[in-house]
C-alpha cells in the first residue's frame, strides 16, 4: 500500500526566512526606538532647538570619538537594514514573477545604498 503525500513539501533555498529576520527585525526596532527617546529627551531638555543646538549635540564628542555622529550613523543604518527586512518580504509575498521580484529588490537596494551615502555625506561633513 503506497503512502500519499499530502500538500507540497516546500524547498526554500537562500531566502533566509525564519529566525535571523525575526531578530533582526525587532533588534533594529529596539535601537530606533531608543534613539528616537534620546533625540526627544534632548529636544524637551534643550531651551532653545536652533541649528547650532542640532549641531553640537550631532557633533558631541568624548575624547576624540564623535559620539553623536556614531549614535546616528548606527541608527541610520539600522533604519536602512530594517527597511530591507520589510521591504524585501513585501517583495517576496507579492511579486510572484521572478524576473520582477529580483528587479524590485535591486532597486530596493540601490534606493537604501543611496540614501545611507547621501545620510553619510550630510552628517560627517559638519
Amino acid at each position: 500500500m503506497a503512502q500519499e503525500r499530502i500538500g507540497r513539501k516546500r524547498l526554500v533555498v537562500g531566502a533566509h526566512y525564519g529566525t535571523r529576520d525575526f531578530i533582526v527585525q525587532r533588534a533594529t526596532a529596539v535601537i530606533m526606538a531608543v534613539y528616537t527617546l534620546v533625540l526627544i529627551l534632548y529636544a524637551v531638555l534643550t531651551p532653545s532647538l536652533d541649528f547650532e543646538s542640532w549641531r553640537a549635540f550631532f557633533a558631541f564628542t568624548v575624547g576624540t570619538l564623535p559620539v553623536g555622529q556614531l549614535l546616528a550613523t548606527v541608527a541610520f543604518l539600522s533604519l536602512a537594514w530594517h527597511a530591507w527586512v520589510g521591504v524585501r518580504d513585501i517583495w517576496m509575498d507579492y511579486a510572484h514573477s521572478d524576473g520582477l521580484r529580483l528587479f524590485l529588490q535591486v532597486l530596493t537596494i540601490l534606493w537604501l545604498v543611496a540614501a545611507v551615502v547621501f545620510f553619510g555625506q550630510i552628517l560627517w561633513s559638519l
